[in-house]
């Protein structure tokens, strides 16, 4: 990974789009701090489409679509994107499933939570998985103390031994029945709502994340960004971001604002 710095200018002029992991991508330590906010905003304000790609759950990207600086967002690691029209002052949402499958799997998922408490000590579902459509959250470090790397991998491996995918976020191990991922939701919602072939595109939006759930994202942009706790999970990436701030979470987050902002000359 190479310092931010070390972007050329010109591949920052190029840049039309953010997309943004949230936890400890965008918050630190779990808060969101009022310069990263303001930073998104100075993104959006800034002619840059803004759009958090995050494995957090539908009740929260409800508030986000609607109340942030934002042009839509993705959650739940790819389940589905919402898009707030603001002209028309309304929420369009978008599933990778049905609403009979989401069903379906949702009782699936019980099942698998009940083993994983079972088994590993320590582990709690995730405080928000009452606002989840699609998928289990597992928390080893958000609300609890945080567990061993074995534990989680432990996690991961019962899920995946259930037939779900499983990803590890830099606070829960999250699983869901599909092969759906963040990078096909993004592309299917700039595809349908802003008229982009990301794969044509991909050198234009940059991915900015911090932990391996956010891999099928720095896989695929060139210019892909970890902020510099990606570092914490580096024995777990097997596809590293191409560039890598010089601070942590948020700050990293106004750190690559700033940086593209003065590359377009919007200031920053």
């Amino acid at each position: 990974m190479k310092p931010l710095a070390e972007m050329s200018r010109e591949d920052a002029r190029a840049v039309r789009g953010i997309l943004c992991d949230i936890d400890e991508t965008l918050t630190t330590r779990g808060q969101l701090t009022a310069d990263a906010f303001s930073a998104l905003g100075r993104l959006r304000n800034g002619g840059f489409l803004t759009i958090p790609i995050t494995g957090r759950p539908a009740g929260w990207c409800d508030h986000i679509a609607r109340m942030w600086p934002v042009d839509a967002v993705v959650g739940e690691n790819g389940a589905f994107y919402f898009r707030y029209d603001r002209v028309k002052r309304k929420l369009e949402k978008r599933f990778r499933d049905s609403v009979e499958t989401r069903a379906a799997n949702r009782v699936r998922l019980l099942a698998v939570r009940d083993r994983i408490l079972a088994s590993v000590p320590g582990a709690a579902v995730a405080s928000d998985q009452l606002y989840r459509e699609a998928d289990l959250a597992i928390d080893y470090c958000e609300d609890v103390p945080r567990l061993p790397e074995a534990a989680v991998d432990q996690i991961a491996a019962i899920m995946r031994a259930a037939g779900m995918t499983a990803k590890v976020s830099s606070i829960h191990v999250n699983g869901w029945f599909g092969d759906y991922d963040k990078l096909g939701m993004t592309r299917l919602l700039l595809r349908e709502r802003f008229e982009t072939d990301l794969d044509g595109e991909r050198a234009r939006f940059v991915f900015v994340g911090d932990s391996p759930n956010d891999e099928p994202m720095f896989s695929f942009f060139p210019n892909a960004i970890g902020v510099a706790n990606i570092h914490a999970f580096a024995a777990r990436l097997e596809h590293s971001p191409a560039f890598v701030t010089r601070a942590e979470s948020g700050a990293g987050f106004v750190e690559l604002a700033e940086f593209l902002l003065a590359a377009r000359g919007s200031g920053g």
